[in-house]
């Protein structure tokens, strides 16, 4: 693209919309390619074990290329030859692209050292040492198996989410990278040891240095953000602030950052390849773990939609419910949709829709009403429940 040192905020949005791949069309038939080409872009799905709808991971590929098959992503995640991702800390809990592995070892090192983890893991990692290669050794010669099928493991306490004393080394050596997930069981996380889940010729490829690794997960996150601020790209990625306010510098200098301004944004940073639609079409409900809301300043400053999941809002003080979707049309986040998959009796449950400011129904429902009718389609749902008063303008 062209050099440019101002970005309207509807360029903004349309950069940071078609960065994710929003501006293009649904496929009729998605297919392995599409979910793959979903994960190339976004380069991770974070996980989150809430399941009131459908798990986070599943979701941003819905909203992209609309109905797919479910099990085609768990072949890309877990199929012991021909898989296409690993599950390490990227954003939080994450299935990342296999070939970024290596940009993630400065990160299982630091870990190993008792750095850039929880503070009651890392005491644990410094206390137990023994009893976690002990943990090591029987994963070494029983695996892939689940915490609780551990020998030496021990019980959940009440606190620290139950976690066993086998589960804390799991975790300790999950994070230092000396086991990974070879599959799931449900939700459950099965490890073995990553020499006999990640192919050879990732394992293989030269440990960047920290510097380096730092560096290409920025470029990657201005990749998949379009634009971005100095908060946003290390927000993508869960790097520290000294990191990222030492790398960022460095790729301006070397041009894969290009300062911008945005009216009522601070300094921002653009992808000198990133694409400016002259318009964007999209129709997709979003999940709370989905990238282009992550960030939840940008998110306000893009499309001027204060977001804020409820999950952990007590009932009573809750605004918009447990379990609110961004409902994106066009270029704007137009309403926020409460849902909930009620798997026993097939029904999609829309508890409610919220629309923005300045949005009437109207405006919105025949789009939303064929979004929600592909999603009930896609659950495997036979039915779907709205409020009374929305119904009709739905056709649900």
């Amino acid at each position: 693209m062209t050099a440019r040192t101002h970005i309207t905020p509807a360029q903004a949005r349309r950069i940071a919309l078609a960065a994710q791949g929003f501006h293009e069309g649904r496929p009729d038939a998605a297919t392995k390619r599409h979910v793959s080409r979903v994960l190339q872009r976004s380069h991770l799905l974070q996980i989150d074990s809430v399941n009131v709808l459908v798990r986070a991971h599943y979701m941003p590929l819905f909203s992209r290329i609309g109905s797919y098959d479910r099990g085609l992503l768990e072949k890309i995640a877990y199929h012991p030859k021909k898989r296409e991702a690993f599950e390490y800390w990227g954003h939080e809990a994450s299935l990342i692209r296999l070939d970024l592995q290596p940009l993630f070892r400065w990160r299982m090192e630091r870990a190993a050292r008792g750095e850039g983890t929880y503070g009651g893991l890392a005491r644990f990692g410094r206390e137990k040492r023994a009893f976690i290669e002990e943990v090591r050794r029987e994963i070494e010669a029983r695996g892939p198996i689940g915490a609780g099928e551990l020998s030496i493991g021990g019980k959940g306490q009440g606190s620290w989410w139950g976690w066993s004393d086998g589960k804390r080394a799991l975790e300790w050596l999950f994070w230092a990278g000396g086991v990974t997930t070879a599959t799931r069981r449900g939700f459950e996380r099965l490890y073995d040891l990553p020499e006999r889940v990640l192919p050879s010729e990732i394992l293989s490829v030269p440990t960047p240095s920290a510097e380096e690794a730092q560096r290409e997960l920025l470029r990657l996150s201005i990749r998949a953000l379009g634009i971005a601020s100095e908060r946003c790209l290390r927000d993508y990625f869960r790097l520290e602030p000294k990191d990222a306010k030492a790398r960022i510098p460095e790729l301006v200098e070397a041009g894969d950052l290009v300062p911008v301004t945005v009216e009522g944004w601070g300094p921002v940073y653009l992808d000198p390849q990133a694409k400016i639609p002259r318009r964007v079409e999209a129709r997709a409900l979003v999940s709370p773990f989905d990238p282009i809301v992550w960030e939840r300043t940008r998110t306000e400053r893009l499309f001027d939609f204060r977001y804020r999941i409820e999950i952990y809002t007590p009932a009573e003080k809750r605004e918009f419910g447990y379990y609110c979707l961004p409902f994106v049309l066009g270029e704007r986040i137009v309403a926020r949709v409460d849902l909930k998959a009620d798997r026993a009796a097939g029904n999609l449950i829309v508890h409610s829709i919220h629309p923005e400011a300045a949005v009437q129904p109207e405006e919105i429902a025949p789009a939303l009403g064929e979004e929600l009718r592909l999603m009930a389609e896609w659950l495997n749902l036979g039915s779907i429940t709205a409020p009374k008063a929305w119904r009709k303008r739905l056709q649900v």
